[in-house]
């Protein structure tokens, strides 16, 4: 458990990281989805022996409910800590790597 709550707010905290850098006003244009892409086709390649790759709570929802059971019993984390990792990465990406005009 303690590795999917690390995982979950680590790579949606970096995802973020990504986002903010590729779509700032100071990235080249076009850069983007490539870098948004490769970012979250590499967190699918880490989490997918992790947690089977979230990613989106949505998802994690739906086969929570078709599953039952113990994975409705976990399903809060895939809701609440990509919460945790995405608030983190807005707050460190505005203090640490966004340029000041």
């Amino acid at each position: 458990m303690l590795s999917a709550i690390v995982i979950e707010i680590v790579l949606t905290c970096g995802f973020l990281l990504v986002i903010h850098g590729a779509t700032d006003k100071h990235a080249p244009a076009g850069f983007a989805p490539i870098a948004i892409g490769l970012a979250l086709t590499l967190i699918h390649l880490i989490s997918i022996p992790v947690t089977n790759t979230s990613v989106n709570p949505a998802r994690s929802t739906a086969v929570a409910i078709f599953q039952g059971g113990w994975a409705l019993q976990q399903l809060w984390l895939f809701w609440v800590m990509p919460i945790v990792g995405g608030i983190l990465g807005g707050v460190l990406y505005r203090t640490l790597l966004e340029k000041r005009d």
